[in-house]
């Protein structure tokens, strides 16, 4: 392969890593904005809020690791 090609999709996979600070940001801003509405829900939204920011930051994690793949990969 190509080091010039190896660096440019090692490039364009980590896009996904824009995206998943966008997600986070999502959950969050979802999290207070329900928190606003019924506060006496909070605890139940905060776990389903962290679960969103884990399962987020997984593909964060996975288009880090294809990135790694594709520039050290043989």
């Amino acid at each position: 392969m190509l080091p010039s090609a190896k660096i440019i999709g090692a490039g364009l996979a980590t896009i996904g890593l824009a995206g998943a600070g966008v997600g986070v940001g999502i959950v969050f801003a979802s999290l207070i904005i329900s928190t606003a509405r019924n506060p006496s829900l909070r605890p139940q939204l905060f776990s389903y809020a962290v679960l969103g920011f884990a399962l987020t930051e997984a593909l964060a994690l996975f288009a880090l690791m294809m990135a790694f793949l594709l520039l050290y990969g043989t």
